[in-house]
């Protein structure tokens, strides 16, 4: 018997040994981060040769991935960003500290537009290894269905893409904002039944508060929000947040919209498509 209770109690001191160090490993990788970031804040500053923000937005934007170093940071693009400005094989923000894990494209607009770079985009994000996904820009006023089958149409995600993400910003000049939220969910609806998951919303905060939270409170969240906030929303589980506009990426020539996704590049791998 005592035998026993010596065996047990060395089990449970290397099951203990083995969570803490889990724990080190996991807090020594957050605080590389940190460290990487403020070094090169610091000592190894970059200046891009193009761009620049005002002073109060550059600290707001470097407070927020220094908040954020140990997460997951990506970008979002369309035709706005010419091909010839991008450079895919060195995309990093934080003066070239923290690496671009993730790219979402444009992919369509409305019942029957598609964004004139997506297609090459598409192809050259999984060339150079970043997850991808693709969003479509939903006209209040327009057809779901169209509109959904329009996004089918020119969308076709692999294993590895995230989720289908759905971007509505705009108030209908036409519909009830009942009737909005009816044909928001004819699209979500036929989408998840083609991938087999929910879409992930894209919106602006006060959007997504004022006519959302009601009836999507269950889908992923992404949420814009460019004030100098410590998080997108207080109360809402968000899984990725458009922190500025403004982004100035080392290896694109015009600003972009920067994100972080709330969790580790483990976290978000788990998120994409089987």
């Amino acid at each position: 018997m005592h035998r026993r209770r010596k065996t047990q109690w060395f089990l449970r001191r290397e099951i203990l040994l083995l969570v803490l160090a889990l724990g080190l490993l996991s807090t020594g990788f957050y605080l590389k981060e940190k460290i990487a970031f403020y070094y090169a804040m610091y000592f190894n500053k970059f200046e891009h040769k193009k761009l620049s923000n005002s002073e109060l937005e550059e600290k707001r934007i470097n407070r927020i991935i220094g908040d954020y170093a140990g997460k997951t940071f990506g970008i979002d693009v369309s035709h706005y960003q010419k091909k010839e400005d991008v450079e895919w094989d060195s995309l990093s923000i934080g003066n070239r500290s923290i690496p671009i894990k993730f790219v979402v494209l444009r992919a369509t607009m409305g019942n029957k537009s598609a964004d004139r770079h997506f297609s090459e985009f598409w192809q050259l994000a999984k060339k150079h290894d970043l997850i991808r996904g693709a969003y479509h820009f939903y006209r209040a006023d327009e057809d779901p269905v169209l509109q959904a089958n329009n996004f089918l149409a020119n969308v076709k995600l692999e294993s590895g893409d995230l989720p289908p993400v759905l971007d509505i910003e705009k108030i209908p000049k036409r519909k009830t904002n009942k009737k909005l939220i009816e044909d928001l969910k004819i699209w979500c609806n036929i989408v998840e039944k083609t991938y087999g998951t929910r879409p992930i919303i894209y919106t602006y905060y006060h959007y997504y508060k004022d006519f959302l939270s009601d009836d999507f409170s269950d889908y992923p969240l992404w949420l814009a929000n460019y004030n100098d906030v410590p998080e997108p929303s207080p109360v809402d589980d968000w899984k990725f947040w458009q922190f500025t506009e403004n982004g100035i990426v080392y290896g694109i020539n015009s600003k972009v919209d920067l994100n972080v996704f709330d969790g580790n590049l483990w976290s978000l791998k788990r998120m994409t498509l089987d």
